[in-house]
């Protein structure tokens, strides 16, 4: 259900930035999952255990955290703060105007997700992509840090290099936030139904879960979109490709990895996603939703 107001309460919910910035920086431990997704993303040809052992050869444990500090906490702290603002406040809205909860929750992913690529996420993911797909520079002799690659790219390509994909990206968080709270928050009212529950009735943790596994799970049909976003952004494209559009767009992106490697290609690292997916719809929606209700109570 949506974030309820105490009695008396006017105006906007200013906590939930704090809670969804804790509650992102939660999801983060699924940085091994991430980085598989964007190795298999970038790599098409890789297989889930080519690209396991590619990223492990990176660095062991290491080399599954690759753009966890700090591009991936400063994304995760501030995004999140911004998703569960955003789409709680017009979930909230949605449902204090009789529509269900289900739609509610799509369209407070939607907005959250829209309002987080925009305002914090452009140059985060750009640079975790860079991150993980960087390392042949390693392999010919080209040693920079990760505030050195960010720099070269602003000198060289301004705020546009920094936030390459930014729509990508937006339309990615768009479609994945609005899934994912529109699923879960489906879910749970076809759970409820179930269990002979009314919708203000809560519903037990285990049940929540449940929700937000399925929503987390069926929100990865948009794949290629993040196949595009991460070949727009991927720096491992070292050897040139004459079909590779010289200025990447989300269209050109898209048809030129569906005429290099097909409908399998755009869905390349969708497992791991799945997995990404689910935990962090369980955080930013179960244990939200018990996170805010705590909020309100102290």
């Amino acid at each position: 259900m949506a974030i309820q107001r105490e009695p008396g309460q006017k105006g906007i919910n200013w906590s939930n930035i704090a809670v969804g910035a804790i509650m992102n920086m939660v999801t983060t431990l699924g940085q091994p999952l991430e980085v598989l997704k964007t190795q298999m993303a970038a790599n098409r040809s890789q297989t889930m255990l080519q690209a396991t052992k590619a990223v492990w050869g990176r660095g062991g444990v290491a080399g599954l955290y690759q753009g966890l500090i700090p591009w991936a906490w400063i994304e995760a702290s501030t995004k999140g703060g911004v998703l569960l603002f955003t789409a709680s406040e017009i979930e909230t809205a949605g449902v204090g105007m009789g529509v269900s909860p289900a739609t509610a929750g799509l369209l407070g992913g939607m907005g959250g997700g829209i309002a987080q690529a925009y305002a914090t996420m452009g140059f985060t993911t750009c640079m975790k992509t860079v991150e993980i797909t960087r390392h042949k520079e390693a392999a010919v002799g080209v040693e920079r840090s990760t505030f050195q690659v960010f720099m070269d790219i602003y000198r060289r390509e301004g705020i546009k290099g920094i936030n390459k994909g930014v729509n990508a990206v937006a339309v990615r968080q768009c479609t994945n936030w609005g899934s994912r709270m529109g699923f879960a928050r489906l879910a749970e009212t076809m759970i409820r139904n179930v269990r002979g529950k009314g919708e203000k009735d809560s519903l037990g943790a285990m049940d929540k879960i449940l929700a937000s596994s399925i929503g987390g799970a069926l929100a990865t049909w948009n794949q290629p979109i993040e196949v595009v976003r991460v070949e727009m952004q991927s720096m491992a494209k070292t050897t040139a490709n004459a079909n590779r559009p010289a200025k990447l767009t989300i269209l050109n992106t898209l048809g030129f990895i569906y005429k290099e490697n097909g409908i399998k290609g755009l869905y390349r690292g969708v497992t791991p996603r799945i997995g990404l997916g689910i935990w962090q719809t369980i955080c930013m929606v179960s244990f939200a939703d018990y996170v805010k209700a705590w909020v309100k109570k102290s």
